[in-house]
């Protein structure tokens, strides 16, 4: 279970002073239960989940994660979490098979406990024809499915995605949204970050819309089309940040 409380983070940029990436979040996601953030870039989606994560210290609020506080118990939070961050990158001179072992192993897994755990990923992710391949030949899609084996190799109770079909080809961002959903169904806490509106509408429970750091709208996807008299998500992403004014102002910056 994750609980955020009162997020904020503020940070000192030399062209802007004082910057406010999130401010005053706060929700909940429960076991089995995927929960969407969906903003504009630079709307604090990315730095919202690093708080999540541990990545980052709020400068105020609190969250926990599987019970534990991310200031406090950082290690036990880490322990719990798989965070799959957009720009994440793979050591090209490594194996998928050696580079998934690898972040077994920085788990602590034993060796016959990681190889029965990959096996069962790379059977979901669909893997095996280049598990002996060196990354740095993969194409996007292969290094995504890496990605995300190695991040979800210990089997951790909640898993956070930021953007992971991004620049991936259909067949493959199908086989990721199809892997999230199982994830959900096997009792996982998961937040999902994207911009793609159909992958909203096919995979959230619940769905926070986020704006210029503060989360503006929450809800399932019938109660926010009933608020916003949308039944498109687009316009109902829209009105709530404020219209198309507030669109092209967010992605002017």
């Amino acid at each position: 279970m994750i609980i955020a409380r009162h997020l904020t983070k503020t940070f000192k940029d030399k062209k802007r002073g004082m910057v406010t990436a999130a401010a005053d979040v706060s929700f909940t996601c429960q076991p089995g239960q995927i929960y969407g953030l969906l903003g504009a870039n630079g709307a604090g989606k990315t730095t919202t989940l690093r708080l999540l994560a541990t990545l980052l210290k709020p400068t105020s609020g609190t969250c926990t994660v599987a019970g534990h506080d991310t200031v406090s118990a950082p290690e036990k939070v880490r322990a719990n979490v798989g965070f799959l961050a957009a720009s994440t990158a793979l050591y090209g001179r490594l194996t998928a098979r050696e580079m998934i072992t690898y972040f077994g192993r920085l788990n602590g897994m034993a060796d016959d406990i990681i190889r029965a755990r990959l096996k069962a990923l790379a059977d979901e992710l669909d893997m095996h024809e280049f598990l002996d391949r060196r990354c740095d030949k993969f194409s996007t899609g292969m290094k995504q499915k890496t990605s995300i084996a190695r991040t979800l190799i210990h089997d951790p109770a909640v898993m956070i995605f930021d953007e992971p079909t991004l620049g991936l080809d259909v067949m493959t961002a199908r086989a990721i949204v199809k892997f999230v959903r199982e994830c959900r169904n096997r009792g996982k806490t998961v937040i999902y970050s994207t911009h793609v509106m159909s992958e909203v509408e096919k995979l959230c429970d619940t769905i926070g819309i986020i704006h210029a750091g503060r989360l503006v709208a929450e809800g399932t996807l019938p109660e926010l089309r009933t608020r916003f008299g949308e039944t498109d998500m687009e316009e109902v992403f829209v009105k709530a940040i404020g219209g198309e004014a507030a669109l092209a102002e967010a992605l002017k910056n």
